[in-house]
């Protein structure tokens, strides 16, 4: 039996439907509200939500190989309950930034799951994505009201990656040898600019969509009045006010484990395009 938590979100959604397309056997997903989650046939749908671990028993029970996302609730009690269900291989999204910006709160948080799965005593294999494709979602409300995206750092080119992408990855981990106790950073296959992606929605809409650089000034007080002022602080260092090598590198790491390429940004924005219209 394989866990999936965060069965309805990117990455849980991507890695549910490749698993049972390669018939990888029994699959549970996991969500808080069973009722409203659709996923394919043949998939055990359970509830439970990280913030309660003891609620995850049922989630757990003859669970062999967990796909988990880092920080959705008390890891040290997640990866316990875990360990007591007999869990054997955990395999889990962490990010990047553990490699590329150590100093920031958010990385020292990933970094410290890690640990923490690494001293449970089961298998491991740790994901460190960059930026996601899917956080262009963020400008979904402005384009289908025909506003300008406003972004800063148009110019910062990051090999921004496809959740399908580390959903591959996740499962060829799963399901296959030679996985235990590795780390894979994850990226993209090319650079991209923010203006880059405001491109691709418009060409994948077929209509102009109006972009706008505006300063990290601007970027931050927005920012800071929905995550506070040093989440605000860490999302625009990874985002451009502070690249280094470790960000802007591009990563075969998908093409390696998987035997297909990582998917361009291009791809992401015509399969998701609904969301702009």
């Amino acid at each position: 039996m394989i866990l999936v938590t965060g069965a309805t979100g990117n990455i849980g959604r991507a890695l549910i439907e490749e698993l049972r397309a390669r018939g990888a056997g029994p699959v549970r997903g996991l969500t808080r509200d069973a009722a409203r989650a659709v996923l394919p046939e043949g998939v055990e749908v359970v509830e439970g939500d990280f913030a309660e671990p003891a609620s995850l028993g049922p989630a757990l029970e003859g669970v062999r190989s967990l796909f988990l996302v880092s920080r959705l609730g008390p890891d040290a009690e997640v990866l316990e309950a875990a360990r007591r269900a007999g869990v054997e291989h955990v395999v889990l999204v962490s990010s990047i930034t553990v490699q590329s910006h150590p100093h920031l709160g958010p990385a020292g948080e990933n970094l410290a799951v890690e640990q923490l799965l690494k001293a449970s005593g089961m298998a491991w294999t740790i994901l460190r994505p960059t930026q996601f494709a899917s956080n262009a979602l963020m400008w979904a409300a402005t384009v289908r009201g025909r506003g300008r995206v406003r972004a800063p750092y148009a110019e910062t080119a990051l090999p921004t990656i496809h959740p399908a992408d580390i959903a591959a990855v996740a499962r060829v981990a799963l399901t296959e040898p030679g996985h235990h106790g590795r780390t894979y950073a994850l990226t993209g296959p090319e650079p991209v600019t923010a203006r880059q992606q405001v491109e691709a929605i418009a060409a994948a809409l077929g209509r102009e969509v109006p972009f706008v650089e505006i300063s990290r000034q601007e970027a931050h007080a927005q920012m800071a009045a929905v995550f506070g002022p040093e989440a605000a602080d860490a999302v625009l260092d990874v985002t451009g006010g502070d690249v280094n090598d470790e960000l802007l590198a591009v990563r075969s790491t998908v093409a390696r484990v998987t035997g297909e390429p990582a998917r361009p940004f291009g791809q992401w924005a015509s399969e998701n395009v609904d969301a702009f219209r």
